[in-house]
């Protein structure tokens, strides 16, 4: 099929021009530059080719190759257009876009019932698309198990854990599920255990350590315990101490972004592995050292105890055991 050569045209209206194979992949826009537009530079003659769409992500699809001149990758979005220049514009989809898909990943199921879900998400598995990982998810797994996940709010999660944590999650597949779950978590009524393995020998056998969290003052990917942030409680017990390494329980009351790892790193106690505040690999990790190991609630539809356990993971069980033996 021969594609027409471009026409000089308002870039004000602007017709799709692609062939038939690249509409079925992405929308192609093309426009010939007029002389109003000579010497703007691409990125804002691109704002008025697609308008709907975000100047720095029109920025992204030059730096991206996306955005052809006379049939040649642009290169820059400060580059200067001239008059009669061909300008063709692939409107490749925004990952955000593409994140909330269903992927038949697999999902390792400890309990299942028409209203909620219980799994064991694995270490290195993100829970919620974001920057960096837009796909592979648990949603992404979620909208691919059953139907209704996708009318759900956050397909039905009602907590997270971090990418790099193990353990027990519980997902709401119900809307009046998802809002019961919700308000138990806000009110406290949802029990969440976890083990951690921490640098240094922790001297206290049990301890509350209530401090407020928020986003680190000098770090966007940190968060810390900040005198104006929200409140954070979690008891800690100490299970053992072995050759500078604490193996410890700890059991939240609230549930703010990395809050454990945040409140052991405030006593001068790390996470094993757990770069982001300060922790080294060791005992084998290289991941953070923490698993939710327990998950205590009331069913949102029948009002029954449910409590799960999950053994430690492959990759964390030898370096418990080093520290505190076979003792749970």
């Amino acid at each position: 099929m021969n594609r027409p050569e471009p026409q000089p045209l308002d870039l004000h209206t602007l017709p799709d021009a692609a062939d038939e194979a690249e509409a079925d992949a992405h929308e192609v826009r093309q426009a010939v530059v007029d002389a109003a537009q000579h010497g703007e530079r691409l990125d804002k003659v691109l704002v008025v080719l697609a308008p709907e769409f975000s100047r720095s992500h029109l920025q992204s699809l030059i730096d991206g190759g996306h955005v052809l001149l006379d049939g040649v990758a642009a290169g820059a979005a400060s580059r200067r257009v001239r008059v009669g220049q061909a300008v063709r514009l692939e409107l490749v989809p925004t990952a955000e876009s593409r994140a909330f898909r269903a992927e038949p990943l697999p999902l390792d199921i400890a309990f299942e019932d028409e209203h909620l879900l219980v799994i064991h998400k694995p270490a290195g598995m993100v829970v919620h698309p974001a920057a960096g990982n837009w796909s592979g998810t648990v949603l992404n797994a979620l909208l691919a198990h059953h139907a209704a996940a996708a009318s759900l709010p956050r397909a039905g999660i009602v907590h997270r854990l971090d990418k790099d944590t193990s353990g027990l999650m519980v997902v709401g597949k119900t809307l009046p599920a998802v809002t019961a779950l919700v308000r138990s978590i806000a009110a406290r009524e949802v029990h969440r255990q976890y083990l951690a393995l921490a640098h240094g020998e922790v001297r206290f056998e049990h301890v509350s350590i209530d401090a407020p969290i928020a986003r680190d003052p000098q770090s966007r990917i940190r968060m810390a315990v900040v005198a104006s942030g929200k409140p954070a409680r979690t008891d800690v017990e100490r299970i053992a101490v072995h050759d500078g390494v604490s193996a410890l329980r700890c059991t939240l009351h609230t549930g703010r972004t990395h809050q454990i790892r945040v409140h052991l790193a405030s006593r001068g106690h790390p996470l094993l592995a757990d770069a982001t505040y300060g922790g080294r690999p060791a005992l084998g990790l290289t991941r953070q050292a923490l698993h939710a190991e327990r998950l205590r609630l009331r069913h949102p539809a029948t009002a029954r105890e449910l409590d799960f356990q999950a053994d430690l993971p492959a990759d964390l069980l030898p370096a418990w055991q080093q520290v505190a033996g076979a003792s749970r």
